[in-house]
């Protein structure tokens, strides 16, 4: 590491970047972003290496799930809100009904970059350069908004600042008080099984709550149940982006990415000879990396010994996106070629990238059921091989979006999906959707600690 600054990236091949015309404009606006505040700092980050690496202890549960791709226009208070409370249910039943302390991770707060599978796109016989998020371009087809634009890295700044002040209010302001647990239901699932289920256990909470309060124990002297913490994430694919807010911590000396407090890196820009990777090598975060099927065994490990060079705990999250045909072929053997090297990693389940398929009408759907079933197989797998599953990735929102289908409290049909389908890139579960999922995977957290 001692060849190691926050810019060699440069000097390596670099993947999924977009195509600026106007090279100055692009120059100014990073040294300006390098004069501004971080958006976290170093401590906050080191905070979430030590509760992830209780998560690899099997100690706690990883939640991280939020948008697939953030957007300028979606951007409002009530957004961040209901993406606040949905976390929440889903942590409360993970704590309450699995026995497990969760930590959470939103998307959210810088999640604005995609890779595509193609650099172009084509409509009616007119090709453009895709579109690649709101950071980059914009989404309607013509030239002038697919045209890169450099300032649109202001915006995503200003928006993600924005953002985490609003997250930072509602985990501490009261909303994330215990005794809230019942208004954490969103409106449009209250009437339901699932919100009917929700608040049986949210009454027993409460019931606990009360008996604690009579012991002398509330949320007025005890933070703990006042209190959260959301952490932010998102995959660091824009480098000029994640350089330009990676600072020197005057504590430590190291390098830390201030955009979030964990980064990963995709399935599509992995290569071990790669720009990201040489970043990745050096920022002190705790950072992610996708694993998807076309992984080797020999490079998987060559990944993590050049990520995580100390094999401390905590540093690295393996999230694991092959898809439920593929998860039980492929996943057992990286997990047991990495347990047996003795290698440090935090295992979680992306049960949504593999699972992307297009409707008949047209629309890019996922299938409930597919989700389901590759997080039950992940669970599986870990168990015959005596190691933690440690968390859930997932992409999702507090919205009543109708974009993946099926699920018993959802019963969305593939020609339902025109009737809400508003994310800006890939198929999300809603509120109904990510709950259920919860329920399910408490019980099987219950199961693994009896």
């Amino acid at each position: 590491m001692n060849n190691w600054e926050k810019g060699s990236w440069r000097d390596f091949p670099i993947k999924q970047q977009p195509q600026y015309q106007d090279l100055e404009l692009l120059k100014k606006v990073e040294s300006e972003l390098s004069s501004y505040p971080p958006l976290i700092f170093a401590g906050e980050a080191r905070s979430l290496r030590e509760k992830l690496a209780e998560v690899e202890q099997g100690k706690a549960f990883l939640l991280q799930g939020g948008d697939c791709a953030e957007s300028f226009d979606a951007f409002n208070a009530n957004n961040i809100k209901d993406l606040f409370k949905v976390m929440m249910q889903m942590a409360v039943v993970l704590t309450f009904s699995g026995g497990c302390p969760v930590v959470k991770v939103g998307r959210i707060a810088g999640q604005f970059a995609k890779p595509r599978s193609s650099d172009y796109e084509e409509v009616n016989g007119i090709s453009l350069p895709s579109y690649r998020g709101d950071i980059v371009n914009a989404i309607d087809f013509t030239k002038e908004a697919r045209l890169p634009n450099p300032k649109k890295l202001i915006k995503a700044y200003n928006q993600s600042s924005a953002t985490l002040n609003l997250l930072r209010a509602f985990s501490r302001g009261g909303m994330a008080d215990l005794n809230q647990v019942h208004s954490w239901n969103l409106d449009f699932i209250k009437g339901n099984t699932l919100g009917v289920k929700y608040e049986e256990l949210a009454q027993k909470i409460s019931e606990t709550l009360e008996f604690m309060k009579a012991c002398g124990i509330t949320s007025t002297n005890t933070p703990q149940l006042n209190e959260t913490t959301i952490f932010t994430s998102h995959e660091a694919l824009l480098l000029n982006y994640e350089e330009s807010l990676t600072r020197q911590d005057s504590l430590t000396g190291d390098w830390y990415d201030c955009s979030a407090h964990m980064l990963w890196i995709g399935d599509r820009t992995r290569e071990l000879a790669g720009a990201h990777i040489e970043y990745f090598k050096g920022i002190q975060n705790p950072i992610g990396c996708k694993v998807g099927p076309t992984m080797h065994e020999d490079e998987l490990i060559q990944l993590i010994n050049t990520l995580n060079p100390n094999n401390d705990q905590g540093r690295l999250n393996l999230i694991v996106r092959m898809g439920v045909n593929k998860v039980a072929d492929i996943y057992p053997k990286l997990l047991k070629r990495v347990k047996d090297e003795g290698l440090n990693v935090l295992w979680s389940c992306d049960p949504m990238h593999g699972n992307t398929i297009k409707a008949d009408n047209g629309y890019k759907t996922r299938d409930f059921d597919s989700i389901l079933s590759e997080v039950k197989q992940f669970f599986q797998i870990h168990k015959s091989e005596g190691t933690v599953a440690g968390g859930i990735h997932l992409e999702m929102t507090g919205q009543n979006v109708t974009e993946c289908t099926g699920s018993q409290s959802a019963a969305i049909t593939q020609e339902g999906l025109k009737s809400r389908y508003h994310t800006q890139c890939d198929p999300r579960l809603n509120a109904d959707q990510a709950l259920e999922l919860s329920f399910m995977i408490a019980e099987t957290l219950k199961e693994a600690r009896h």
